[in-house]
């Protein structure tokens, strides 16, 4: 049996609250969930060296992110009691005070579901291949250092 192709977590530009919304509206009919998670990465006007960051442009070996992406989503279920879990990214520019993250997990008990959270937003920072250009108020740019 051949595997499937990884979902593709990406999505162009900032992650909306629309977006957000409609998928924990879609949730409602589910019943068997007890308690979501959610964790909304935002893009901060951080100042480096005098300079505000507007925006970061992320790109990505996108391939080899999706890839990782479902591996720490099989590990997640593998390891917590969850219902579901969606995660997406932006790739692009996003602006300061845009989401370019969005982590959604569901499960029967709340306790499992900020474990999970957390396992799952650590391993992205660490392990998915996405880069963040800064790029500051007065256009120049850097790559950003993870912290």
């Amino acid at each position: 049996m051949k595997d499937k192709k990884p979902k593709n977590v990406f999505k162009q530009g900032a992650i909306s609250s629309d977006f957000i919304g409609n998928s924990i509206a879609k949730h409602q009919t589910k019943t068997g969930i007890g308690a979501h998670n959610i964790f909304l990465g935002q893009v901060r006007a951080d100042i480096i060296d005098n300079k505000t960051v507007s925006a970061i442009e992320y790109t990505a070996y996108e391939d080899m992110a999706n890839a990782k992406f479902n591996e720490i989503r099989e590990v997640a279920f593998e390891k917590f009691e969850l219902t579901c879990m969606h995660i997406y990214h932006s790739l692009g520019k996003v602006k300061a005070g845009e989401i370019c993250l969005f982590v959604f997990v569901s499960s029967p008990r709340r306790k499992v579901v900020f474990k999970a959270l957390e396992y799952i937003v650590e391993a992205i920072k660490a392990d998915v291949p996405v880069f963040g250009k800064e790029i500051f108020e007065d256009s120049s740019h850097q790559w950003k250092v993870n912290s």
